[in-house]
């Protein structure tokens, strides 16, 4: 397929030309705060992504998992969010010094529905509330505050669509690479990919928090 066969929606006109407008219910469920049933989902959640971009638009999506509660609901405005032990990239924190604009995504497991939050977020390194964030007895160093500005349940459908709670439709990972034979062939290494999955499943365990 030659790049003249491919045809390019580049003005809001257009794209709504082409899918349409939301029902005015649709609009309806979007929230500017955390209601009770948002906060309920939020202490059930065990994980949840983080979007963040820099200044220049770079945009960036991080998974983040502990227990679930490990969220803090400050009031119906406020979350915060531990900062666990990471690859130091730190590229969610770099982004929110330069763009606090962040996007949230909270998923429970069985639950077809996510919540979507986005808000405003800032970089915290101490407060009393770190003392609530603490976990198999490791104080997080850093914590990410949000100020939500909108909140909605997201729909069943892409669950749906993709049975990811399903264990029998889950792929076949033999047909998978490993992250230490990827992390091999991508990075060059000279060493195993066996010796790699060891190193990188010793070091999960042990440097969670």
């Amino acid at each position: 397929m030659g790049t003249s066969e491919i045809k390019v929606i580049e003005t809001h006109e257009a794209l709504r030309e082409h899918l349409g407008h939301p029902m005015e219910r649709t609009k309806g469920k979007i929230l500017p705060c955390i209601d009770p049933h948002a906060r309920t989902v939020i202490e059930h959640s065990p994980f949840y992504l983080l979007a963040t971009a820099s200044s220049d638009g770079t945009c960036d999506v991080s998974p983040r998992g502990d227990p679930a509660g490990s969220v803090l609901v400050l009031d119906e405005k406020t979350l915060v969010l531990a900062d666990r032990p990471g690859n130091k990239l730190l590229d969610s924190q770099t982004n929110i010094l330069e763009n606090p604009h962040a996007g949230l995504l909270f998923l429970v497991p069985g639950m077809n529905e996510t919540l979507r939050i986005n808000g405003r977020a800032k970089l915290v390194a101490d407060a009393p509330f770190f003392d609530d964030l603490v976990v198999k007895g490791k104080r997080p160093s850093l914590a990410i505050l949000v100020e939500v500005q909108e909140l909605y349940l997201h729909c069943a459908k892409a669950f749906l669509r993709s049975s990811l709670w399903k264990p029998e439709t889950w792929p076949d990972r033999s047909g998978i690479p490993s992250a230490g034979r990827m992390f091999r062939d991508q990075m060059k290494l000279d060493v195993t990919a066996e010796a790699l999955d060891a190193a990188l499943t010793e070091g999960a365990l042990t440097t969670q928090y």
